[in-house]
């Protein structure tokens, strides 16, 4: 049988080792604020667990119980506050100091005061449930749309944790004395074990909940353009590989547009690519003010955007293309001195069942609206309309001319 001080030695080892592990974590990704709070917990809780074994070892005094038990309940606090941070909440130091003061001025009490093994131990219990009490929502939670499998093991992890917190306080208020972390029995070593154990774990949780965001964040990176922040080609083709299933199996129409920036190649050569740059993000924040929640701006290559509308008609996607040609030539007319003005040419085309789920015809139908646009004088925009006969046929020809074009 291990003795309590091995024990508490094993549980100071884990949580120095933890404590360097996030520590890495931390430096590697300052992004990651929750990280800095989970360190922080893994060292408060390893300072914890050598004064409780300061206290079985070396002394008979209770004073190092105190500021174990204390250091154990802040400890359990910063964890919280991670999981707060991990999902964006807003995170205050007032619960943590309510929480760890109440925590020191009950055990305080009860151990110098009116010395109570019980009453301490109901103090402590609720000292560390509290803190994953309030955090098991935000962990069980669906975000966006799925629970995180970091998330699921650390909120059951917690549901065990307070399982056996409540266990303990009920085992130490039928038998007193017996249910006390720096009495030696077999109970005890193995209570002590599995909180080591479930230490590990609950760690081990809060990193998969970190490498699952940043391999989300990751994922996002490369389905955005890096020069303006919307989607990129590979984010535009895969919604509307999306937009076309749903629409093929109920039938609902949607809309795109297919914008081109008229004489972009003159402003480079003329202003240079810094210049050309600069008007490609103006144009995305000017264009972006004229969309409706659910509509997707995205740069599908050069000077070429794409606008995909849901459950949008021509006659709406002719509406929103109106809009965006208008806010650039009001933006134009507002230019002074070496302001370079904007203008755009808009290709808008609605899907239909020809087009079924092939969304390159798709886009090879709004590109023949575009250069109708760019015909009838550019700083425009035109509709695709296509013919009753042979409309599979066309859409095939443009889609062949654009992969060439490509």
């Amino acid at each position: 049988m291990l003795s309590v001080p091995t024990l508490w030695t094993v549980f100071v080892i884990n949580f120095l080792a933890l404590g360097l592990i996030w520590a890495y974590v931390t430096q590697s990704y300052p992004a990651l604020g929750a990280a800095r709070f989970w360190t922080a917990s893994a060292f408060v809780a390893a300072a914890g667990a050598a004064c409780a074994m300061f206290r079985v070892v070396m002394t008979d005094s209770l004073l190092p119980l105190l500021v174990a038990g204390t250091l154990m309940v802040f400890a359990a606090c910063l964890a919280a506050m991670g999981i707060e941070r991990f999902y964006g909440k807003p995170v205050t130091w007032r619960r943590t100091a309510l929480t760890t003061a109440l925590t020191f001025a009950g055990l305080a009490v009860f151990i110098f005061a009116h010395d109570s093994m019980p009453l301490r131990i109901l103090v402590y219990t609720v000292g560390q449930v509290t803190p994953f009490a309030l955090t098991l929502r935000l962990l069980l939670s669906p975000e966006n749309g799925r629970v995180s499998p970091g998330a699921r093991l650390a909120g059951i992890v917690a549901c065990v944790l307070i399982a056996i917190y409540a266990l303990r306080l009920v085992g130490a208020l039928l038998q007193p004395g017996e249910f006390s972390f720096v009495r030696f029995n077999a109970s005890q070593s193995l209570v002590i074990l599995l909180m080591v154990f479930l230490a590990m774990a609950l760690n081990f949780g809060f990193l998969l909940m970190a490498i699952d965001r940043l391999r989300n964040e990751v994922a996002d990176l490369a389905l955005l353009d890096d020069l303006t922040g919307v989607g990129n080609r590979r984010h535009l083709l895969q919604r509307l590989t999306e937009e076309c299933a749903r629409s093929d199996r109920s039938g609902d129409p949607f809309a795109l547009l297919v914008i081109d920036l008229d004489g972009f190649k003159g402003i480079n050569d003329t202003h240079g690519h810094a210049a050309g740059d600069a008007c490609l993000q103006h144009f995305t924040l000017m264009a972006q003010t004229r969309l409706r929640p659910g509509d997707m701006l995205a740069r599908s290559g050069g000077d070429e955007f794409c606008i995909v509308l849901p459950s949008s008609t021509l006659r709406e996607g002719a509406m929103i293309a109106r809009r965006v040609v208008e806010v650039c030539r009001a933006d134009a007319a507002q230019c002074t001195g070496k302001d370079i003005p904007i203008a755009v040419s808009i290709g808008v085309a609605q899907w239909t069942r020809e087009i079924g789920m092939h969304p390159e015809r798709l886009i090879a139908a709004a590109d023949h609206a575009l250069y109708d646009a760019k015909k009838g004088g550019k700083n425009g925009f035109a509709a695709y309309e296509p013919g009753p006969a042979p409309s599979r046929e066309v859409l095939e020809l443009l889609e062949a001319a654009l992969r060439k074009r490509a």
